[in-house]
């Protein structure tokens, strides 16, 4: 048996340190790959945290088929994708207000280049940039990163293949 199946019949019988062990063990994976998805630190906290309570409301009903952690990308991920919906309906002027907010001087580079890899992110589309950020930014295995996708190993080494392609063209 695996860790995450002993941990999550722990939570399911109401231990609260099962679920501070869960927490701790995935939180920084599924903030990080929240910060990919939606620039913005604090929306990252929000999303990550309503990614742990929808797991969480759903615990009763989750059945451990492979990781757990590939269970917290997809809930992520479909919470990235609305949230990322919602916000393209923003009126402008906030979105203006928002991106108005000037940077420590001594992270001004930082902050240049993650508005450039931001960009070019944007600039993928969703299937390709999903697979990039997976195993580019977030150290999946491809064959991990499938399975949290829901498509085959040679789908998603084409998506990589193609989506790597595709910002290298947009960052030159």
């Amino acid at each position: 048996m695996d860790a995450d199946f002993l941990l999550v019949r722990r939570m399911k019988q109401g231990d609260d340190e099962a679920f501070d062990t869960f927490v701790r063990k995935y939180y920084g994976e599924i903030l990080k790959y929240c910060r990919f998805h939606c620039f913005d630190a604090l929306s990252a906290e929000d999303l990550t945290q309503e990614t742990f309570l929808k797991f969480f409301a759903n615990l009763s009903e989750y059945r451990h088929v492979g990781k757990a952690k590939n269970f917290l990308y997809m809930v992520a991920g479909n919470l990235c994708r609305d949230f990322y919906k919602k916000k393209r309906d923003v009126p402008m002027e906030r979105k203006e207000l928002e991106s108005n907010a000037s940077p420590a001087p001594d992270s001004l580079g930082a902050a240049v280049e993650r508005a450039v890899l931001e960009d070019a992110l944007l600039k993928l589309s969703e299937e390709f940039r999903e697979m990039v950020i997976l195993h580019c930014l977030q150290g999946m295995k491809i064959s991990e990163a499938a399975r949290v996708l829901g498509i085959g190993v040679p789908l998603a080494k084409y998506r990589l293949r193609e989506g790597k392609a595709r910002l290298r063209h947009f960052l030159e």
